[in-house]
Parts: structure tokens; C-alpha cells; sequence
């Protein structure tokens, strides 16, 4: 398949049937669970109130809060949440136009009461709320959901990479690392649409496995390689100019979010440029509304959610980044680059760095 070619017609609303599954179940979860609007209606608060108050977390009530601003039924005035008289008027109990009641026969549903627990835990439900399945991360390590899952973030990749390849500016860059890469299939989109750049992709076993074989059956072993490797305890390769994240982020907290992108500071190369390829909400997070929607379906089965630029910015600030911009791409999703401040190195120099790191380091390298 040519990884440079775009389909001829727009899947978006295909993407966003799947991407804004879950958020029907967030609102009736906090219709039939904490008759929310009711209580805000009589108590405009900020987050941290509306936490406290109601006796749920942060994470899950941002992502909440985010879904039902962008869909219009609350609006924030400096901090503080108000409902909407769109949502006075159909999601108060005391309304006569209240919708609650048509909503209740939902109360049950498995996701609904998943999202009661990670409201009240801020810990995330088992992947697709299957009882007998392990939460999506631990389900991870397993060879069949690995293989399986990988299988079908691939597939979303074909599309995704492709447009992703066609936004990212490149010039003078050479090496790129792909961080938790999957598949390998952003590799090797971006290689593909970039000949002159060739790709390394940082996975965990088992998908390092997983993507050693699809690299190979796509053909390209030649520019793509895989190191193993687990992000969050070791040190990411040097010697690259270009860092990607594509669809990372958005599966962790902010607490392992920040060393992530300090993890990619200290390893790129001096004016390097770090791409974070997602679902990405606006500055203000009142929308885009199918992003708020996604942000749902993440909240419920990662540590994770759909970041803002704003938040983004924020993060790649602290950690020293600099000359951030913003681009979307397709199917709502979009890019954030920044870059590393510094001199570029010569395509040699940066050679010569990841040669010595191999040396130094277990990486478990392997040509595809």
C-alpha cells in the first residue's frame, strides 16, 4: 500500500461514530447518578468545589466538565461553572421540561456504571468494561490484546499517518524516534513521505515484537528499525533530531505526562523538534465538541484524556521546549511542535551518538 496516497473521500464522521462513543454514558452517569445540573444550578462552582462537593476527582470531572461546556449546558465565567439555560431547561429536576427521567432507563448500562466508579476513584474502568479483561495498560503485556489492539490502532494508522507525514515540516532533520510507536506504522508513513529520514520505533515487549513483523511486511526494514524499550523507566535513545508522540499522551495523567516530555528534552538532539500527534481541545476548552467526546472514551479506559493547547503549551514550557505551534491534520486530530533550543548536529555527529548510546545501553536493537 502506498503510505503517501489519501483516500479519495472523508471518513471523519466514520472516525467520530466510534471517537464519541462513550460521551452519552458520561451525561447519563451524571444525570442518574449525581443529578449534576440540579446541584450546579444552586451551586455555581469551580472544579476544585465541584470535586470536593460531590465527592468525585479531578481527572474524570475535567474531562466532564470539558464534554458538557463544549455541548453548550454549562459555561465557565472566571473559574466558576454555571449551567446554561439550555441545560436549565432539560437537565434540572426541577424543570418541566427535565429529560432525566428518558435518560434513566440507560442507568444500567456497564459504561454508565463504570463511570460512576471513576468519577468517585479516578482510577480507569477494564478496556471496553469487559470484567474479564485487565485494564487496558496491564492488558498490554499480554501477547493476544497486545497483538490485537496494536492490530487496530494499525489500521487507524494508514490514514492517520499519512496525514500526519504530510503536515510535519522536516528540512534538515534526519533521524526521527518514535516513541511507543505501536505498529510502527507513523514511522513508516513519515519515512515514506520523507525518503531522506530514516526512523526508529521505541516500544515495550511484547509490541516490539508486533512491530518488528508488520515494519517488515509493509517493506520498510530498510528505513525503520525498533529498539525495545519501556518509556517510563529507560532512558530514550540518543542521537535523534525528530521525537514523536502519536496518540501517546492522551493515555496518561499529567503527573507521567511531564517526565515524558523531560525524558525527550534530555535525549534530543540540540535543536531538535519534538511532534505530539493527538486529539488536541482548544486553549479555552470549550470544544471542539467531537474532541470532547473522544476525551469520554479515553477518560474511561486509560489514565488519560484529551490534553488542550493551552495545557499542552503549559507542559512543553516546564519542560524547556520553546517555539511551539499548532497544526491539525485529519479526523480532528492535530499537531503540536516544539523545539529543543540549541545548535543542530550534523547528521554525522548524530550517528555517532546513537552508535556510542548502543553501546552503553541494553536497547535490544534489532534490524527489522
Amino acid at each position: 500500500m502506498d503510505l503517501t496516497r489519501l483516500p479519495e473521500t472523508d471518513p471523519l464522521e466514520i472516525y467520530r461514530y466510534r471517537d464519541g462513543l462513550y460521551a452519552v454514558d458520561l451525561l447519563t452517569a451524571a444525570l442518574t447518578e449525581f443529578d449534576f445540573f440540579t446541584w450546579l444550578a444552586s451551586h455555581p462552582s469551580d472544579k476544585p468545589t465541584i470535586c470536593r462537593e460531590l465527592g468525585i476527582t479531578e481527572r474524570p470531572t475535567d474531562v466532564m466538565l470539558t464534554l458538557f461546556t463544549s455541548n453548550g449546558f454549562i459555561r465557565r465565567e472566571a473559574g466558576v461553572f454555571h449551567v446554561t439555560t439550555l441545560g436549565r431547561e432539560h437537565l434540572v429536576s426541577t424543570s418541566p421540561w427535565f429529560i432525566g427521567p428518558y435518560y434513566g432507563s440507560l442507568k444500567d448500562r456497564p459504561v454508565v456504571r463504570d463511570y460512576v466508579t471513576i468519577l468517585r476513584t479516578g482510577k480507569p474502568a477494564n478496556w471496553g468494561s469487559f470484567k474479564n479483561e485487565k485494564p487496558w495498560s496491564d492488558a498490554m503485556l499480554t501477547d493476544e490484546f497486545a497483538t490485537s489492539f496494536t492490530a487496530a490502532m494499525d489500521c487507524r494508522g494508514f490514514y492517520l499517518g499519512s496525514a500526519l507525514a504530510k503536515k510535519i515540516a522536516v528540512d534538515g532533520r534526519t533521524r526521527l524516534l518514535d516513541i511507543a510507536g505501536g505498529s510502527g506504522i507513523y514511522a513508516c508513513a513519515i519515512t515514506a513521505q520523507h525518503p531522506h529520514l530514516r526512523a526508529t520505533v521505541f516500544e515495550r515487549p511484547p509490541v516490539d515484537r508486533i512491530a518488528r513483523t508488520m515494519i517488515q511486511k509493509r517493506g520498510c526494514g530498510d528505513k525503520v528499525t525498533v529498539i525495545a524499550g519501556d518509556m517510563f523507566v529507560d532512558p530514550l535513545p540518543a542521537g535523534f533530531d525528530l521525537h514523536l508522540y502519536s496518540n501517546v499522551l492522551h493515555d496518561w495523567d499529567v503527573e507521567k505526562v511531564r517526565p515524558l516530555l523531560a525524558a525527550s528534552y534530555r535525549a534530543l538532539t540540540p535543536g531538535g523538534t519534538l511532534i505530539v500527534h493527538d486529539c488536541h481541545l482548544n486553549a479555552d476548552k470549550t470544544g471542539p465538541l467531537p474532541v470532547a467526546k473522544y476525551s469520554a472514551l479515553l477518560m474511561s479506559v486509560t489514565e488519560g484524556k484529551c490534553y488542550s493547547v493551552g495545557e499542552m503549551e503549559t507542559l512543553l514550557g516546564e519542560a524547556g521546549f520553546g517555539d511551539v505551534h499548532y497544526e491539525p491534520t485529519a479526523a480532528d486530530r492535530s499537531i503540536i511542535t516544539a523545539r529543543k533550543p540549541g545548535s543542530p548536529l550534523t547528521p554525522e555527529e548524530q550517528m555517532a551518538l546513537f552508535e556510542k548510546d548502543l553501546k552503553e545501553n541494553d536497547w535490544g536493537h534489532q534490524p527489522c
